[in-house]
């Protein structure tokens, strides 16, 4: 049997996944964590982005999260994020649509224009994207 732990990814609006999992990858603040099972305790906070799940067998799932907390324990890890979603779920011309709005807030020289919230809602649009990607050369695989 393959060495497991088991992951639990939850949003403000409910849990996205369960299970057990062999291998996890996220990004953090201080930068990209790979998780295996019995791995040191730990709590990190986590930018938007992909997070890479390897299931037992070798296949892989991609979830994207706004950001959130990460905490590690030996055999059980719990994302928690205001907004968590299956790669697979993702609305692509959403998301297409949502960098483009954020590229133009940013092009927008005028005072009325929060770029901070329009930096924030580009990265997160352009994390979904990625993650969609990184499913999509998965299953090209």
């Amino acid at each position: 049997m393959a060495n497991t732990m088991q992951l639990d990814i939850v949003s403000a609006e409910e849990a996205v996944f369960a299970g057990e999992v062999e291998f996890l990858a996220a990004r953090a603040t201080e930068g990209e964590l790979g998780i295996m099972p019995r791995h040191a305790p730990l709590m990190a906070q986590l930018q938007p982005g992909e997070v890479r799940v390897r299931m037992p067998g070798g296949d892989e799932q991609f979830f994207y999260v706004s950001g959130g907390m990460l905490e590690i324990q030996p055999h059980v890890v719990t994302i928690l994020a205001d907004t968590a979603v299956r790669a697979k779920d993702i609305d692509e011309a959403e998301a297409e649509q949502a960098k483009r709005r954020a590229e133009e807030a940013l092009r927008d020289r005028s005072s009325e224009v929060d770029y901070a919230r329009a930096q924030t809602e580009l990265a997160a649009a352009a994390a979904q994207l990625r993650a969609l990607q990184s499913l999509r050369r998965k299953r090209g695989s």
